[in-house]
């Protein structure tokens, strides 16, 4: 039995819950499709309540329930949490399509799951969007030594240090730990935004090219800078959950 969620604040039009998973976000009128969306800042260190207001724009133009999982900040246990909060959202937030949605870490995350997702034969989500990805956990793509030069504060160093702490031993090569070496095939389609002068632009740049000779859709879009990206997160999230939930309900990997 699912335990029930305790009503926390209203936001405008919008209901914002507890739940068992993390910060649920309500519509005023419910479409019955879901968005799990995956906080995630520079430094690994945000938590889901950040996710908040974009959920609630999310939510309020959409009609999808949004759930922002809380997870904790350490491989394996944060893909678990993940894998948690896409189910508590499939199994007791809607009847309809399910689209994953995450930034930065969070993005990652959203990645590694669709991977588990598919190897595990069980149902996935009907798209994601990839947001300043963070998807190497090797962090050795040029744009991170290009743009921290760039960008006075942006600290690669502090970044290594706490992507090295989440990794807790695991390999850096891990699909699940940097989907960027993992096998795409098979994925749903795939929205992936970043910002050109984001220190982690390569990881979006090369990903796309390899789900897209996966035979993955992908929808690649990099804005000039982070001021513009932000300008229009929303709306680009908003028409990527509209699409795909227009489209016919996810499948289970034969």
């Amino acid at each position: 039995m699912v335990p029930v969620m305790n009503e926390i604040r209203r936001t405008g039009e919008v209901r914002i819950e507890t739940s068992p998973v993390g910060p649920v976000v309500h519509p005023p009128d419910p479409a019955g499709h879901v968005v799990v969306y995956l906080h995630g800042d520079r430094y690994l260190a945000s938590a889901p309540e950040s996710a908040l207001p974009l959920a609630a724009h999310l939510a309020a133009r959409t009609g999808a329930t949004v759930v922002c999982p809380r997870y904790r900040c350490a491989f394996p246990d944060a893909l678990e949490d993940t894998q948690a909060g896409y189910l508590y959202g499939v199994e007791s937030l809607g009847s309809g399509p399910v689209v994953v949605a995450g930034e930065r870490l969070g993005a990652g995350l959203a990645a590694a799951l669709l991977i588990r997702l598919r190897d595990a034969g069980a149902r996935l989500p009907h798209g994601a969007v990839l947001i300043s990805a963070l998807l190497d956990l090797s962090l050795e793509a040029s744009s991170l030594l290009l743009n921290e030069a760039a960008d006075p504060t942006f600290r690669l160093a502090e970044l290594r240090r706490r992507a090295a702490r989440y990794a807790a031993g695991t390999a850096v090569s891990d699909p699940l730990l940097s989907p960027l070496h993992a096998n795409l095939h098979g994925l749903p389609p795939i929205q992936l935004l970043a910002a050109g002068n984001d220190a982690l632009v390569d990881d979006s740049l090369a990903f796309a090219t390899r789900a897209a000779r996966s035979g993955v859709t992908v929808d690649l879009r990099v804005r000039s800078d982070e001021t513009e990206l932000r300008a229009g997160l929303a709306p680009a999230l908003a028409a990527f959950v509209g699409e795909r939930t227009a489209a016919a309900p996810a499948a289970r990997i034969a």
